[in-house]
């Protein structure tokens, strides 16, 4: 199935780093984020990729450029001007990179990179956040309710402490309980080519008319994610992301299960049944 991610956008919340680069490039333990996103599904099977340009888009294209002309070893002949490539660790990927305009919203981007699906069901996430998302599960579902669109619900981390009050007398204080935050829009989507018809140009944000219309029709269902999701909306969230990558503890790095010998992935925890209240 292929993979659309959208790397167009301003990133303006993160000026810090996107005056020199789109936000995708923002890197997280010496990668851009894009790379840790195409990574997680690669863990699971992906290899297809299509991404949505905007925004300093030079700037991605040079990176994957660089990124498959310089890994590994190489033999350089300075006469001739020739160049034999080694070992190299790259993953299998295919990646269309997508030019979709420098001022189109998330809607119109979404609608251009549909006729790159090959009129297929496909995935389609942001290029600035990260998760442990059960993907299988999350196709599984889909396929399960037969609906134009399913988006991944999540519980954002929340910023700070909770009270419970009885009167003024605090009852109950927890630092920062996700489990309290209300269910947001956590992209990771999979989408069938008809949403095509619900973005009317470049000028719609998806998440406004379209998703709106698409709930009204009855054709957009959500797969409740309770585990790991973060967006990197802000320097405070980059720095959050890369104090977990130096932990050692990063819940989205996925593809360390990934034995490259024999292709084996072993069985994720909390699986996909149909009849589950994950709607």
């Amino acid at each position: 199935m292929k993979v659309g991610i959208l790397a167009g956008g301003l990133g303006t919340r993160l000026a810090e780093e996107t005056e020199i680069r789109p936000k995708p490039m923002v890197e997280i333990g010496a990668k851009p984020i894009l790379w840790h996103i195409m990574m997680h599904y690669y863990a699971y099977g992906h290899r297809d990729f299509a991404i949505a340009l905007g925004y300093k888009g030079e700037y991605i294209k040079r990176w994957f450029s660089d990124y498959v002309a310089f890994d590994g070893s190489l033999t350089v002949n300075a006469a001739s001007g020739s160049v034999k490539r080694h070992s190299s660790s790259l993953p299998d990927w295919s990646v269309d990179l997508v030019e979709t305009g420098l001022n189109t919203l998330t809607g119109g981007r979404i609608k251009r990179l549909i006729d790159w699906m090959g009129d297929e069901t496909f995935m389609l996430t942001w290029g600035d956040g990260v998760s442990d998302v059960n993907l299988d599960d999350l196709i599984a579902f889909h396929k399960s309710h037969g609906k134009l669109a399913t988006m991944t619900a999540v519980r954002p981390p929340a910023r700070y402490g909770h009270i419970e009050f009885d009167g003024n007398r605090v009852v109950d204080f927890t630092e920062k309980p996700q489990a309290s935050e209300g269910w947001i829009n956590g992209a990771f989507f999979v989408l069938e080519p008809g949403i095509k018809d619900y973005i009317d140009g470049d000028d719609v944000m998806f998440e406004h008319a379209p998703m709106q219309r698409l709930a009204a029709d009855g054709q957009l269902m959500a797969y409740r994610h309770e585990s790991f999701w973060q967006c990197m909306d802000t320097i405070r969230e980059k720095h959050l992301l890369q104090k977990l990558w130096d932990s050692g503890q990063a819940p989205w790095k996925t593809w360390e299960l990934i034995d490259e010998s024999t292709g084996y992935r072993p069985p994720r925890l909390h699986r996909f049944r149909p009849n589950s209240d994950a709607a």
